[in-house]
């Protein structure tokens, strides 16, 4: 049987994001500073470091030193990151507005699907920015209703690691710490890219290449 270092370690390679949401087993290990050591040391071996984000509330593996073909590999993924990134903030601003909640949504906050709905459904500049955002090619939504467009936008945040729902028979979803690195990439692009999200996002969108 694999060990949960082992465990720990494919998780990681395997470019999962840690935290209590997502496996609160294997977040406690990380959060064990012998166990944390020995994943470090192995990691290093493969020119890989493990980081976290939020305030140590996730976990993930980055590189350790930055070559060109790491270089290149970061820059192709935030390539793909990038098309994705103005349907994904737009939720994140639209869910944030429509809870009446200050802070921006983090690894552990829960959503009720049928409270966001009713809310949306009770304001009209909310319910026309869930249109907008279902239409992205991320969500590719061609339902006209708000609970159609919500469930297809629920469904794709599932698949793509952002949302888990703890009971497949409730509509409760609880954000992971894949939310949190969504936060540090845009960071990451600001601080060394030099990129214009804003402008980068609105070009791709005009050129059809959202994902």
């Amino acid at each position: 049987m694999i060990s949960m270092h082992g465990q720990v370690m494919e998780k990681l390679l395997q470019g999962e994001f840690i935290c209590t949401v997502s496996d609160e087993v294997a977040f406690g290990f990380l959060q064990q500073a012998e166990a944390a050591d020995k994943i470090e040391a192995q990691l290093n071996q493969m020119n890989r470091t493990l980081v976290s984000a939020n305030d140590g509330q996730v976990f993930y593996c980055g590189y350790q030193t930055l070559g060109d073909n790491e270089r290149k590999h970061l820059s192709e993924q935030f390539k793909d990151i990038g098309g994705a990134l103005l349907p994904l903030v737009e939720w994140l601003v639209l869910v944030q507005e429509a809870q009446g909640d200050k802070a921006l949504l983090t690894a552990g906050k829960v959503i009720r699907l049928q409270e966001l709905q009713l809310v949306i459904e009770d304001t009209p500049a909310f319910s026309e920015q869930l249109q907008k955002i279902a239409r992205y090619s991320l969500f590719n939504s061609t339902s006209i209703s708000s609970d159609g467009q919500l469930k297809q936008i629920f469904k794709r945040l599932l698949d793509l690691g952002y949302l888990l729902k703890p009971n497949k028979d409730k509509q409760i979803f609880i954000a992971t710490g894949k939310v949190d690195y969504l936060f540090d990439v845009i960071r990451f692009i600001d601080e060394n890219e030099k990129l214009a999200l804003a402008e980068q996002s609105k070009v791709e969108t005009e050129q059809g290449e959202l994902l």
